[in-house]
Order: structure tokens, then sequence, then C-alpha cells
């Protein structure tokens, strides 16, 4: 199934989904388990989702892809009002040699006036193959997150980079590419601290097939200035046991080196996932 259908598939959901929720009842749990069982298969597709050719342009199509998604809601209980606003964007081009890829997300919230969240991510990336196995690169990520409050987190990071890339193996069964380069980063800190000063990123990006059904994936983000290191890494195995059952598991680390004094002290999360459709 390709990009546009299934945003048209979510989009015409949603629009059914909203019709249903203008229902009204007496009782005030009507409609809440097939709600929280939309909102569970919703975070399983979003975890077993995973763009393969994320390094160079393997695996993608000639054209060009597009997606807007907005969320919004607001709640009134007992004189207390939440409101909540999601949007999300993606846009990417490909010509057979350039690839070109912007993402966003912004999250905002407020509770009786006060805000509770503003979050804004954003990522450009551009990608030239140069032959099968080499391929350069430029990117830009950056974070925004105006209410953290924790000292040695970041309110702004702003990454700049470039560089190359090498694909060691680019088989059916096994892919494996490195990417690597320097870059700027622009950076502010809770507790005073601004950063203006040279980086450098890694990147390594594993796919290997364990059967027609099954496939482990490792990615592994390394950012690295002289003021702070941050490590990003996520190991997957995913299985589809049949045409309606599939099961995914996996373990995602953070480490922030101005918040973490060693790797023991890093976030890791696992997370296991089934869903059955029939």
């Amino acid at each position: 199934m390709n990009t546009t259908t299934l945003v048209m598939s979510a989009a015409l959901a949603s629009l059914i989904a909203g019709a249903a929720s203008a229902q009204t009842t007496a009782f005030a749990n009507d409609g809440a388990t097939a709600q929280a069982v939309d909102d569970l298969e919703e975070q399983i597709a979003d975890d077993r989702d995973r763009d393969i050719g994320s390094f160079g342009n393997e695996g993608r199509t000639v054209g060009s892809y597009g997606s807007v998604a907005m969320r919004a809601s607001s709640t009134s209980n007992d004189g207390d009002t939440n409101a909540d606003v999601g949007i999300g964007l993606r846009y990417g081009t490909y010509d057979g040699v350039n690839g070109f890829d912007v993402t966003a997300s912004f999250k905002y919230g407020q509770t009786n006036g006060t805000e509770t969240e503003n979050q804004l991510l954003a990522g450009v990336d551009y990608r030239r193959d140069f032959s099968d196995a080499f391929f350069g690169y430029g990117k830009v990520e950056a974070s925004f997150d105006r209410l953290t409050t924790t000292v040695g987190e970041y309110e702004q990071d702003v990454f700049v980079g470039a560089g190359l890339g090498y694909r060691i193996f680019n088989t059916d069964d096994l892919q494996w590419s490195i990417q690597a380069g320097p870059g700027y980063r622009i950076a502010e800190v809770v507790g005073g601290d601004t950063v203006n000063e040279a980086a450098a990123s890694v990147s390594n990006n594993v796919y290997y097939s364990l059967s027609d059904v099954a496939y482990i994936t490792n990615d592994t983000d390394v950012i690295y200035s002289e003021f702070a290191t941050t490590v990003t890494n996520e190991l997957a195995v995913n299985v589809a046991l049949s045409d309606t059952l599939s099961l995914r598991t996996s373990y995602a680390t953070k480490y922030n080196d101005q918040t973490d004094d060693a790797f023991s002290d890093a976030e890791n999360t696992f997370g296991a996932s089934v869903v059955y459709n029939f």
C-alpha cells in the first residue's frame, strides 16, 4: 500500500470516527472500548512503520510524496478546560539520483489557559547517490521545547551537517550502511548555557531478513560536540506471523551525557506489540 493510499485511508477513517462520536448517549463510556482499541492499533502501526531506505536513496521510487495530519481536542469538566493540538507534515521527492525529504511535528497544549506543551521537531534531509555503494548527504535537525524545566535538557537544539555514506552490504537479505560528517550545533540548555560550536554526526543502519516474514533492524545515531554527546539506538525484531497476525519487539536507548553520568543512566524503553485482524 503506498503512502497516498495510507493517507487517504487515514483521512476517511478520521471522518467516519468523527461522525460516530457526534452521537449522544446517556451512557458516558459508550464507544470508549472501541476508541481505546483504535488508539492501540494506531500506536502499534506507528511502532511497526519504518523507512528501510533512510540511508541514501535505497528502495525509493521516482516521484514525490506528501502528507499533512492534524489532531485537535478540547475538554471541559468541572470548570477545568484542556485543549491539545498536534500537526504533522511529510514531503519528499526523488528523481532517480537526488532525494529530498522534509518532516515536521508540532504539539501544543493548554490547561485552564496555562501552556502544558509546546514542542516543535523538524528535519530536512538531502541525499545524492554517487554509485551503488557511495552517497552524500546534507541534513538539518531541529528541536524546540519551550516548556522543559529539567536542568541539562535542551530548550533548543539545532544541528546542521553534511557528509558521506557507504553501503557495506546491499542485498535483498542484508542492508548495512554507515554515514558520517562534520556539522555545526546551536543549542540553548535549561540552566542558562548557550552552545555555538562545531559538531559531528555518525549514523549506522542495519536491516537483516531472517526469513520471508521476519527481519531485524538496528539504527544508531550519534551527535557529538564539545558541549555534549547524544546517542540514540533502537534494536527491533519484526515478525509477520500470518496475513492477519504480526509481532514486533524493540529496545530503544537514549543517552545524553549532560543528564546521564553513564550509559547505565540512559533512558531505555522495551516495547512489544501484537495485532490481529480478521
